[in-house]
């Protein structure tokens, strides 16, 4: 049986990304709001890598793991 291993470069991504347009412009995804997060998972999140990021964020948030991103901003500074 194979060990399940994250994606440590998107993880570093995910903490360094941020939210590119909208009302939250400039905003680290990780620190959106979560009724906007939840938002977007009921109408669709975007196509490409930030809709995958923040299914991510919506995941993470799900499960009260916000710190383990803010903790890799904080271990990975850019």
């Amino acid at each position: 049986m194979s060990e399940l291993k994250p994606d440590t470069d998107f993880l570093i991504k995910l903490a360094h990304t941020k939210m590119p347009y909208g009302k939250y412009e400039g905003r680290f995804l990780i620190d959106l709001p979560e009724f906007y997060i939840v938002w977007y998972h009921n109408k669709g999140f975007p196509k490409g890598q930030l809709g995958t990021m923040l299914a991510t964020v919506y995941e993470l948030k799900l499960n009260g793991l916000e710190d383990l991103i803010r903790n890799i901003k904080k271990q990975y500074p850019k």
